[in-house]
């Protein structure tokens, strides 16, 4: 257990291992905690397994302006923990959520520091945006998270009722809840939505350049599988899809260990590749 100071604010981390590093990002409404189920078959493989909570969830700080939630910032993020923990190693990225674009940025932006990346559920950010009517009808839950008061009422309704349905009541339902009921968790949470929607639909996003692993559910209901296969044509290096059939939006914390195998052989086919 440690904490970081990044960007004047101050991040948890765990640390685990002591082989070839691999870090884990997670996404919305998640915390660290999402990783628990994968863990045990990296560390038994022998990998350094690298998590934190990033800005806003967990048990990392959550400052209140909305500018503080900037992909910009939470890149940098990624990067600081990047650099204190794998020093002249390069580290495997996976991504889950928000996570997975984090690690596209990072991949995209920095990519003598990234060995590959696995993109769990979301896609290359080009491949996003041209999903077609489809993409934009799951997505509508978007510019609802936009209405600052009106989007917290509605997540806390019913106990949190929208985010049960979405996510079928899954295992981690609990901690989310009690996590985003903190003081100023669930706006933090939300600020993630506000600080970045217009510039990912206007920015530019380039080419990854490192191998990719793009991971998809066919129950997600925030996502459309096109935005994933068709990443492939942002990717300048190897590609590999898999799709996981009868599994919601959390694949690592629904199919941990179906998960974790594909995780494994992706790394193993890459190395025998080198």
């Amino acid at each position: 257990m440690v904490r970081l100071s990044v960007n004047g604010i101050s991040l948890y981390a765990e640390v685990q291992g002591d082989g070839e590093p691999i870090l884990l990002l997670h996404g919305f409404a998640d915390s660290l905690r999402m990783w628990d189920g994968i863990k045990p078959a990296l560390l038994k493989a022998g990998y350094k397994v690298i998590t934190y909570d990033q800005r806003g969830f967990g048990q990392s700080d959550a400052p209140p302006e909305v500018a503080a939630y900037e992909l910009a910032k939470i890149v940098e993020d990624a990067k600081v923990v990047i650099n204190e923990f794998c020093r002249t190693q390069k580290v495997r990225l996976v991504g889950h959520d928000w996570g997975a674009l984090v690690g596209w940025m990072v991949s995209i932006q920095y990519p003598e520091l990234v060995h590959s990346f696995v993109a769990v559920s979301l896609g290359h950010p080009r491949a996003y945006r041209k999903a077609g009517l489809e993409q934009r009808k799951k997505g509508w839950y978007i510019l609802a998270f936009q209405l600052r008061g009106i989007a917290e009422f509605m997540l806390k309704a019913n106990n949190f009722g929208w985010l049960r349905r979405l996510s079928n009541n899954q295992a981690e339902l609990e901690r989310w809840t009690g996590d985003l009921s903190r003081p100023g968790r669930l706006t933090a949470a939300l600020n993630w939505y506000r600080a970045n929607m217009v510039a990912l639909m206007r920015a530019h996003f380039a080419d990854c350049t490192v191998p990719v692993m793009g991971v998809y559910s066919t129950g997600d209901p925030a996502l459309v599988e096109a935005q994933m296969i068709n990443s492939k044509n942002y990717v300048k290096n190897t590609w590999q899809y898999e799709r996981i059939d009868n599994c919601g939006h959390w694949i690592p914390t629904e199919r941990p260990e179906l998960f974790a195998n594909l995780l494994l052989d992706w790394i193993n086919a890459s190395e025998s590749s080198a």
